[in-house]
This record gives structure tokens, sequence and C-alpha cells, in this order.
């Protein structure tokens, strides 16, 4: 039997994007994890970037600790491909 691990995630999606498809991005990030056992989910709303990314000065902030076994192999090129997110960080916490 595989132990759960406990991991974070900090989203960063495009604040130009309308607050439906900001919710779509969150629910395809969502997707991506099946079978994980979300802990806390905090949306940290609109902030200010330290610099300019792909032309966006600001972005929705998300935060969400979930329990997982292991992360799928292509979770970060998903995320890459998706037009909605600016940047991600997963952190294996345990």
């Amino acid at each position: 039997m595989r132990t759960m691990r406990t991991y974070e995630l900090i989203l960063i999606i495009k604040k130009s994007i309308s607050e439906g498809e900001q919710k779509k991005v969150a629910g395809f990030v969502k997707g991506l994890l099946k079978g994980a056992k979300f802990l806390k989910e905090d949306e940290l709303g609109q902030k200010t970037l330290s610099y300019t990314i792909n032309r966006e000065n600001t972005g929705m902030y998300f935060d969400w600790n979930f329990d997982m076994e292991t992360i799928p192999a292509d979770f970060g090129k998903r995320l890459l491909e998706n037009e909605g997110i600016l940047r991600h960080l997963v952190i294996r916490k345990k």
C-alpha cells in the first residue's frame, strides 16, 4: 500500500480573462489531480505581480493543499499548455 503525501500548489491565473474562465481553469487543474483529497482551498484573490508575465501585471492567486499518492508525470507540462495559467509551484510537504 502506498502512503499519501501532502502537497501544496500555488497557482496564478490570468486576471484579464473573465471570472467564469478563471473558474474553468481552476476546474481543469483539479481535474488533473484525480484522486486527490483537498485539505485546503484558498482563493487569495488578485495581487500585483513583481514583474510582467505575458503582458499581465496582475493575477488571481490560489493556494491548495492536498493529499495524493503521486502527482501525475505530465502535470507540469499540462499546466504549461494552458493559456490561462501564468505560473505554478508544487511543493511536497511530507
